[in-house]
C-alpha cells in the first residue's frame, strides 16, 4: 500500500511526486514482494482501474506480474470479471473472510493486495490480513481517500522489517495483532494521562 504522510492511499495529486521518489532501493522492495505472490486480490475500484490500464502496459516487472497472475476481485455489485491475459480474474462475492481463507487454504505463495484501501481494510477487520506492507512517501496529499478513515476500530500492530530508502521512502512492514478491546484502550489513555 503507498500512502502519503497525512496517511492517504488515493494518490491522483500527488502521483508524479510519488514517481520521482521511488528509487532503487523502493523499486527493489517492491520487486522482491511481488516476486513472492501468485495471486491477487483487488477491490472493484481497482480492478476497473488496472482493466484499462495493465493488460496493454510495458512498465516491467509490474506488467508481467499483474497480467500473469490470477486476479480475484472482491465486489458485491459487479456480476462478472474479465481479464484479457493469462492471468484470469474471477469474482469472489461471498462472504469475504470466508473466500479469503478458502484461497490461503490452496496451494501456492502468497496472495498479494494492491491498492484497493477499502478491501486492506475489510482484510483487517476480518481478522484474515497476514502482514500490511506501507511505502510511506513523504508527500502530503491534503485530502483523498485514506487506509484508515474516521472510526476505525482500534487495531494493534507489530513492525516486524523496515526500510528508509535514499530518497527519504518509508518502507515499512506489520503484522496485525488484533483489535483492541476497551479495556485495553482505557488502560493505554491512563497511562497517557499520567505521564
Amino acid at each position: 500500500m503507498i500512502l502519503t504522510l497525512d496517511g492517504v492511499a488515493k494518490l491522483d495529486a500527488v502521483h508524479a511526486a510519488i514517481m520521482e521518489l521511488i528509487d532503487e532501493q523502493v523499486e527493489g522492495a517492491f520487486t522482491s514482494k511481488i516476486a513472492d505472490e501468485d495471486a491477487m486480490l483487488l477491490g472493484r475500484k481497482t480492478y476497473e482501474e488496472w482493466l484499462h490500464f495493465w493488460p496493454d502496459s510495458d512498465i516491467e516487472p509490474f506488467a508481467s506480474h499483474i497480467n500473469g497472475v490470477p486476479k480475484y476481485v472482491v465486489s458485491r455489485t459487479l456480476k462478472s470479471v474479465t481479464w484479457p491475459t493469462k492471468g484470469k480474474a474471477h469474482l469472489l462475492s461471498g462472504d469475504l473472510r470466508d473466500g479469503v481463507l478458502a484461497l490461503k487454504n490452496q496451494p501456492g505463495r502468497n496472495i498479494g493486495v494492491h491498492g484497493s484501501p477499502t478491501l486492506v481494510g475489510s482484510l483487517i477487520k476480518a481478522n484474515v490480513l497476514d502482514l500490511l506492507r506501507l511505502a510511506v512517501f513523504p508527500v502530503v496529499a491534503g485530502r483523498g481517500a485514506r487506509l484508515f478513515e474516521e472510526g476505525f476500530p482500534p487495531e494493534r500492530f507489530q513492525l516486524v522489517d523496515s526500510l528508509t530508502s535514499r530518497s527519504g521512502v518509508a518502507v515499512l512492514t506489520y503484522k496485525p495483532l488484533g483489535r483492541l478491546e476497551h479495556a485495553e484502550i482505557r488502560a493505554f489513555s491512563n497511562q497517557a494521562a499520567e505521564r
